[in-house]
């Protein structure tokens, strides 16, 4: 499985329907109302890289209420236990 994350911009007025439309979509496994330089951040899970194109460009950036959004491929997954253990390398 391919992972995305979309960061979507979002009319101020429209963020509950926007979040609610794109977290309906399929291949879109979450969907986070969130503060900060964005408004809604989704991740996607797909088979393949073209699922992507068809999940962001022809299916998010459609929906009214989203005026931008960027999207980022994840290389790899990492859980709690990975990242504490990368800190305690070396530590007795």
């Amino acid at each position: 499985m391919i992972t995305a994350i979309v960061l979507i911009s979002a009319d101020v007025h429209r963020i509950p329907e926007t979040a609610q439309a794109v977290a309906d979509i399929p291949g879109v496994s979450e969907v986070y109302s969130c503060a900060g330089d964005v408004d809604l951040i989704a991740k996607i899970k797909v088979r393949d890289h073209e699922q992507i194109a068809e999940v962001v460009t022809g299916k998010i950036n459609r929906l009214p209420g989203v005026t931008r959004s960027a999207t980022h491929i994840a290389f790899r997954s990492y859980s709690s236990s990975e990242v504490e253990g990368g800190f305690s390398i070396g530590e007795e």
